[in-house]
């Protein structure tokens, strides 16, 4: 028979997960600079399955994003796999922007927006494509100097060729790496990292705090370890607006 924990320990956990998620929200307020993951962050799909989808080898390659984001596998052991099963040329990529672009998710504009108008550096770190994440940027107004994410590489004829294994974003742990490029290139004193998965989370540190999202998809293991998890820019937003 499993005994539940006394009131009085359950409250004092609610008191003290109210106090880290006060804590965070002025840690928001007076950041040098925001960093967004992209998939099932900014946007609401996960642009390696959309693209995926689009060349006929989905159900491969979702099995193995899960994976990847639920931490199971090194980073770029599993996006040197899925893009060996999607082989993508480079018309293929660009036909699936003109004809699925990505969905912002609700929300994002706003609080990008808000954070531009504060003078807040708005960056966005993704281990997805830098020609589907550039397309994002330009949506929120984000420079594109202000993206990092992986590099499809392709023949001359348009095929295929692989990806620049050599950025930060193609292996675990390398959005800390970038977090910690900013930090000694801009000074920043104070940086947030937003997203919805593992990798994310490992961001924190050299981020000052990590902020769980789950409004596109919930990953169990960012839900119980963010100290504080949103489903809804809205509220990073209403901490802003405090």
């Amino acid at each position: 028979m499993q005994l539940s924990r006394p009131a009085g320990e359950r409250d004092s956990e609610h008191l003290q997960k109210l106090g880290s998620v006060g804590n965070i929200a002025r840690l928001a307020c007076s950041a040098d600079a925001v960093c967004f993951d992209v998939d099932s962050t900014v946007i609401q799909e996960e642009g390696i399955d959309e693209l995926a989808k689009f060349c006929g080898v989905e159900d491969a390659v979702s099995e193995m994003t899960r994976q990847a984001m639920g931490g199971a596998v090194p980073f770029k052991a599993a996006l040197t796999q899925r893009l060996a099963l999607i082989q993508p040329s480079r018309e293929q990529v660009q036909r699936l922007l003109a004809e699925h672009p990505p969905h912002l998710t609700p929300g994002i504009r706003e609080l990008v927006s808000r954070l531009q108008e504060r003078n807040v550096q708005v960056f966005l770190i993704s281990g997805g494509f830098r020609s589907i994440v550039e397309h994002v940027a330009s949506k929120l107004n984000i420079p594109s100097t202000n993206v990092f994410a992986n590099r499809l590489k392709f023949y001359f004829n348009g095929e295929y060729a692989g990806f620049d294994e050599t950025q930060p974003t193609a292996e675990s742990g390398g959005k800390g790496k970038v977090i910690k490029f900013l930090k000694e290139k801009f000074h920043f004193k104070k940086i947030i990292m937003v997203g919805d998965g593992a990798t994310d989370m490992e961001a924190c540190p050299p981020a000052d705090a990590f902020i769980g999202f789950g409004g596109n998809v919930i990953r169990q293991q960012v839900k119980d370890n963010a100290e504080w998890y949103i489903t809804d820019f809205v509220e990073l937003l209403g901490a802003l607006e405090e």
